[in-house]
């Protein structure tokens, strides 16, 4: 099972868009995905119509104690409306979790345990993860094969993705194998200066890292989510899902060549 984390220790960047998205376009395909809300905002769950305030179990049973069960992660498990996507939710519970872990070891492996035993049912894991440096991001980069980082086309989300980026080399300092990341350029809007230029800039800072698919202003997927639908099911020809379409078949492309572990 490949697993990619979507993260950024920014807000607004789109990363519940990237992961949905993503998700649609695999399941068109094929594959069987699992999407995991590591954000204790939830806001992965709520796009799928589930309450995080309501939710009797979620991935916070995974931290409640260390020893990850096969039919307990299985039972965190619901559907969502697209076939071939299901979804471990978030709950509002997540918010108390940095505060319980203070002091407690292996609390950093708790995802990467849980997927682990899911791994013959599903083809990919899609994990968003929220926007803070904590237990819960730590969960996601520990996890994952690989990192996609979407970054706003503005000058103050790019002094964001700076701090993103210590995170991964710090990580990389523990990690046996060197975590991959892509750099996904989204909100993009090429009549505005601020978006040309900050591109440009993405560009010139992070040349071997960065996406060449840009992900513009697309309203279809603000539509998509208020109808609770993965987008490529509601336009599968928009310019969001289009720019989508192609970030997943470079990912996909690097995958089949070994430049992606798993």
């Amino acid at each position: 099972m490949q697993v990619w984390a979507v993260a950024n220790q920014k807000g607004g960047v789109g990363k519940t868009t990237t992961v949905v998205t993503l998700a649609g376009l695999l399941a068109e395909v094929g594959y069987k995905v699992l999407l995991v809300d590591l954000d204790p905002h939830g806001s992965l769950t709520s796009y799928f119509r589930y309450d995080p305030d309501e939710l009797e179990h979620s991935v916070y049973d995974l931290f409640e104690q260390l020893q990850v069960e096969p039919e307990r992660t299985r039972g965190l498990i619901l559907d969502t409306n697209r076939e071939g996507v299901d979804l471990m939710p978030a709950s509002t519970a997540l918010a108390t979790l940095e505060r319980r872990a203070v002091g407690k070891e292996g609390m950093g492996l708790q995802v990467a345990k849980a997927l682990a035993t899911q791994k013959q049912s599903y083809d990919f894991a899609l994990i968003d993860s929220p926007p803070v440096l904590g237990v819960l991001m730590v969960n996601a980069l520990a996890a994952c094969n690989h990192l996609l980082v979407p970054v706003q086309t503005e000058f103050l989300a790019l002094k964001g993705l700076q701090r993103m980026i210590r995170t991964i080399e710090m990580v990389n300092r523990a990690r046996r194998n060197k975590l991959e990341y892509t750099i996904v350029p989204t909100f993009y809007d090429r009549r505005t200066q601020a978006s040309v230029s900050s591109l440009r800039e993405l560009h010139r800072l992070y040349e071997e890292n960065i996406s060449s698919a840009v992900v513009p202003i697309d309203t279809k997927f603000r539509n998509a989510s208020l109808k609770g639908l993965v987008p490529s099911s509601l336009d599968a020809g928009s310019r969001g899902v289009h720019a989508y379409a192609k970030l997943l078949r470079n990912l996909l492309e690097r995958r089949r060549q070994g430049k992606v572990d798993g």
